[in-house]
């Protein structure tokens, strides 16, 4: 589904990524491992079009989406793929249901259909009675879950996770866990963690190992 080749990234004189190959197929989840300062987070911004390489490709369902303007990539972001961060980034003013239907918005979806939508994210991940809650009124890990279904809103194709339960206690990180491989096995999602954490790390389907700037 995506093909990343040969992926330069520098900063200045300074190489952060020397050349990474990848395939990442359907429905699969991926943990990408290895000691800070390896190039995971550059990685993984590069795959999700935040981000720029400095050279090499990247192909999205055949698509070199590589050479896209900036208006095109952002459009091609908000309907493909999804985002998950160590810190929910919920918008404090608005009620979880409102924090999930931002991006669907953005792509032009009705109110209506938004909002439905996002209620069966909601119930889908134990969360139908919390819908108009401020993120104040959310524990940590009801915040993330919200996070979750704002990334999924779109339907994306991919879902890329960045320290995701870096910021939870144990127990809301093992249900964070656990909800990867839910929404794997029922909604054939594809996702890609960065992470520290050894648990989630070896429960993926693939565990890539990344040290200075390659994967090993």
């Amino acid at each position: 589904m995506i093909i990343a080749k040969n992926i330069h990234k520098k900063y200045g004189n300074l190489e952060v990524l020397k050349g990474v190959d990848l395939h990442i197929m359907p429905s699969e989840v991926i943990s990408i491992v290895g000691s800070s300062g390896a190039g995971k987070t550059t990685l993984l911004t590069i795959l999700g079009t935040l981000d720029r390489a400095t050279s090499g490709e990247i192909l999205f369902n055949n698509e070199n989406i590589t050479s896209l303007n900036e208006k095109k990539l952002a459009s091609f972001r908000n309907q493909h793929i999804g985002f998950v961060f160590q810190f929910h980034h919920l918008l404090p003013e608005f009620t979880a249901i409102e924090n999930i239907c931002i991006p669907a918005f953005i792509n032009k979806t009705s109110k209506k259909d938004a909002e439905l939508k996002a209620l069966e994210l909601l119930d889908l991940l134990g969360l139908k009675d919390r819908a108009h809650h401020k993120p104040s009124e959310l524990s940590g890990g009801e915040q993330q879950r919200v996070a979750v279904a704002r990334a999924l809103i779109n339907n994306p194709k991919v879902i890329f996770a960045d320290e995701p339960s870096g910021n939870l206690d144990s127990e809301n990180a093992q249900n964070l866990h656990q909800l990867f491989f839910k929404l794997r096995d029922e909604l054939k999602q594809t996702i890609v963690v960065v992470t520290h954490n050894e648990t989630l790390a070896n429960m993926a389907d693939r565990k890539l190992v990344m040290k200075d700037g390659v994967i090993i």
